[in-house]
């Protein structure tokens, strides 16, 4: 990566980066249909498999303005039912809640993660830039209150009416750092929103993955010990 001495801002995803998004998904679903096996009417594995094909296009959906909000959140189990089993479409508003509530049982932060952000703010000033319901992002951040009381601004897409990675998202982040753009290091896991956004807007990002990016403003790492040691290595 280019001069890293130039950053001045630090911005971090939630969902994958701080935050075990995967597992709390993951296991929430699995709780789901143990509980529910007659609603499903399909394996785990196969429920999951299913969500995971449909979640990305009924974000996506949502990003473009072709869902309202309730129909991203009860459409991706409309579709989930169609798959495993329609009989029971009628309860997808039903699931569509006890998700919600499930999923918020089994946050936790990443490995590491808290800790690097926290020593990222010892040197730089940090905010949060994710997308997300407002009301499910801002309730992560209530619980984990470090992440909240280090943070000098948090943007969740929901409150903007625009998700990763579009730019009008991360120029507006960048207004509310009062930074130019050239001196925003951003960090998140995702390639397409995190990544694509970044560079797309004139962010550095580091990358939290095990793949590699040509791009000479990306760095990855796949340890938050590693990204730690880099921030630490710039500091001094």
């Amino acid at each position: 990566m280019r001069d890293m001495t130039q950053i001045r801002y630090v911005y971090f995803d939630l969902d994958d980066t701080l935050l075990d998004h995967t597992h709390a998904e993951r296991t929430a679903l699995r709780s789901m249909v143990a509980e529910l096996p007659e609603v499903f009417g399909a394996s785990f594995e196969t429920v999951m498999e299913h969500y995971r094909a449909i979640n990305p296009v009924v974000w996506r959906k949502y990003s473009l303005g072709e869902y309202s909000k309730e129909q991203a959140k009860v459409g991706r189990f409309e579709q989930l039912l169609t798959h495993c089993n329609p009989e029971a479409l009628s309860k997808a508003h039903d699931l569509a809640q006890m998700y919600l509530d499930v999923y918020a049982l089994h946050w936790k932060a990443i490995d590491g993660a808290i800790e690097a952000f926290l020593e990222t703010a010892a040197t730089w000033p940090v905010g949060i830039l994710t997308n997300g319901f407002s009301e499910v992002q801002r309730a992560k951040l209530k619980q984990f209150s470090e992440i909240e009381e280090a943070s000098h601004t948090v943007v969740i897409s929901e409150d903007v009416g625009h998700l990763k990675p579009s730019r009008i998202l991360f120029d507006h982040a960048a207004n509310k750092a009062g930074v130019d753009p050239a001196h925003i290091l951003y960090v998140g896991d995702s390639h397409s929103s995190d990544v694509e956004g970044g560079i797309g807007a004139g962010w550095k990002v580091a990358w939290f993955s095990e793949k590699e990016s040509d791009h000479p403003d990306v760095w990855s790492f796949t340890r938050w010990n590693d990204f730690t040691e880099r921030i630490q290595a710039i500091r001094s």
